[in-house]
């Protein structure tokens, strides 16, 4: 195995310690910035774009525009009740939240190298030895930063770390034939077992990530599909059927439910953006035992 470079960089928007929902054991998640899908129901819509962009609270703000008075880009406009940042315009110089004299306006996403992150992680081994836990990138898509996730979990693998990975399987074959060999466990997301109708919710089609997800599965590594239960998107009886049996097809006996939530809402507000699912109801695990009992039906150990 090639040894790391840890200056490599990338964009991260998050670096969570103790998290127990991204893999085996206690683990420091990497949420990198950038994905290819735009899921209409995304809870971290600031994971989206691989840039710098700039957070407005509206309830913080002063409208002194003073903000709009010092970007050098000019990326910043207002109207009586709110400020609108041009996510084009923007270079994420940061000059605008750094002098914000309300505090209003915060960044999202940060360049790191690979060296800073190692040092982050390996704070809390004793933690990952006694949990079986470790490492785990997630996003957005951390593979949308391929080069920089290699040299990453390169360096994951000189510091003996269990490595996971939570992805939506939507890159080209031959980089996810390059990563995936330094992965252990792999969260694979899955919004739709149609073609047209993922293409619907999320803008791509889903051919390219089966294709991934069972290549993935020839390589026999250890894979748990994740499934978010979407309302009227993937939530009827013939969805979780369907599911079923396309997993039961690709030689996969287990998933995990993921509850439609509401947890992401007010960033839509911080960036500007539309939701789409603004007033939608959440999901409760209650509400969702025949949709799971379909599963264990067809032979799938589904659960929450």
């Amino acid at each position: 195995m090639k040894k790391a470079d840890r200056n490599k960089t990338g964009i991260v928007f998050n670096v969570q310690k103790f998290s127990v929902n991204d893999g085996p054991g206690i683990r420091t998640v990497v949420f990198f910035k950038g994905c290819p899908l735009r899921c209409r129901w995304c809870s971290n819509p600031e994971s989206q774009l691989p840039k710098i962009q700039i957070l407005h609270d509206s309830k913080k703000c002063i409208h002194c525009l003073h903000c709009i008075q010092i970007c050098p880009a000019k990326a910043i406009t207002a109207t009586e009740k709110t400020l609108h940042i041009n996510s084009t315009l923007c270079t994420g110089c940061k000059t605008c939240a750094m002098q914000c004299p309300a505090k209003a306006l915060e960044t999202a996403g940060e360049v790191k190298n690979v060296d800073e992150i190692i040092n982050t992680v390996i704070q809390d081994r004793v933690f990952y030895e006694e949990s079986g836990g470790g490492i785990t990138l997630s996003g957005g898509e951390f593979l949308t930063q391929p080069d920089f996730a290699e040299e990453l979990l390169l360096a994951a693998k000189e510091e003996n770390l269990h490595t996971c990975c939570e992805t939506t399987g939507f890159a080209r074959v031959e980089i996810f034939d390059r990563i995936i060999p330094y992965i252990d466990y792999v969260l694979f997301d899955m919004k739709h077992w149609a073609a047209e109708k993922h293409k619907n919710g999320t803008g791509v089609s889903n051919e390219l990530i089966l294709a991934n997800l069972k290549h993935a599965v020839q390589l026999q590594k250890t894979i748990l599909p994740r499934i978010p239960v979407i309302p009227d998107f993937n939530n009827s009886l013939e969805d979780a059927a369907n599911f079923a049996r396309l997993l039961h097809k690709i030689g996969i006996d287990q998933c995990q439910l993921l509850p439609f939530h509401q947890f992401g809402e007010n960033k839509y507000n911080l960036l500007d953006k539309p939701y789409e699912y603004a007033d939608v109801p959440a999901l409760h695990r209650e509400e969702l035992e025949d949709y799971r009992n379909i599963f264990l039906q067809h032979g799938i150990n589904a659960f929450f």
